[in-house]
C-alpha cells in the first residue's frame, strides 16, 4: 500500500513539473552549466555588456564600440553605436570577424530620425569578435573603440555570447 501511495505522489509531482519548469531548471541545472540569456544589456559609457537570465547577471564582458561611441547613431557612416531596444536576429559563423550576430537596428524610430534629416540610418550593426585577418595587435582591438558602430568582444567572450544567446533575444543598448 505504501508503495502505491509513493507512486501516486511521485506521478502527481511529475505531472506538475511543466508548470514550474523554469524555476526548477534553474535549481537543478548541473554545476557549471549556464542556461541561455533572456536579455542583453550594453552599457556604452562603461564599455560593458551583461547577459541576464531571470533578472540576474549570468555573464559580463568588456566591449569595444564604434570609433565615435558617444551619443545615438544618427546616420550611416557616423561610427556610432546605436542606443535603444533591439533584438538579436541573424547569426553568421562565416563573418569577416570571429562569429557575428546581427542586431535589429534600424528600427522604425531610427529610420524616421534619419529621414527627417535626409540621411540613411545605416545598418548591419552586429555583435562580433575580432577580425579574422587582423591589421593591428590583439591588445589594440581589446582596449580601444575601433568598429564602424558594432559591438565587439574578444573571441573568447564572443564564443560565450554565441552559445548563451539566441535569435530574438532582446538587446538594450544604453548610453
Amino acid at each position: 500500500m505504501a508503495h502505491l501511495l509513493f507512486k501516486s505522489v511521485f506521478l502527481a509531482a511529475l505531472l506538475a513539473l511543466p508548470v514550474f519548469a523554469d524555476s526548477i531548471a534553474e535549481r537543478i541545472a548541473p554545476a557549471g552549466v549556464l542556461l541561455p540569456a533572456d536579455r542583453v544589456i550594453v552599457h556604452k559609457s562603461e564599455h560593458r555588456m551583461e547577459l541576464l537570465r531571470a533578472g540576474r547577471a549570468i555573464a559580463n564582458y568588456r566591449v569595444s564600440l564604434g570609433l565615435d561611441p558617444s551619443g545615438q547613431k544618427q546616420r550611416e557612416g557616423d561610427f556610432r553605436t546605436p542606443e535603444g531596444s533591439y533584438r538579436l536576429t541573424r547569426r553568421n559563423a562565416r563573418s569577416e570577424f570571429f562569429l557575428s550576430v546581427l542586431v535589429s537596428y534600424p528600427e522604425a524610430t531610427d529610420v524616421a530620425l534619419a529621414r527627417r534629416n535626409g540621411w540613411s540610418p545605416g545598418g548591419l550593426i552586429m555583435v562580433h569578435g575580432l577580425p579574422n585577418l587582423p591589421k593591428y595587435p590583439r591588445d589594440r582591438y581589446l582596449n580601444t573603440d575601433w568598429t564602424d558602430g558594432c559591438i565587439a568582444l574578444s573571441n573568447e567572450d564572443m564564443l560565450d555570447f554565441w552559445l548563451l544567446t539566441g535569435s530574438g533575444t532582446p538587446i538594450e543598448i544604453q548610453p
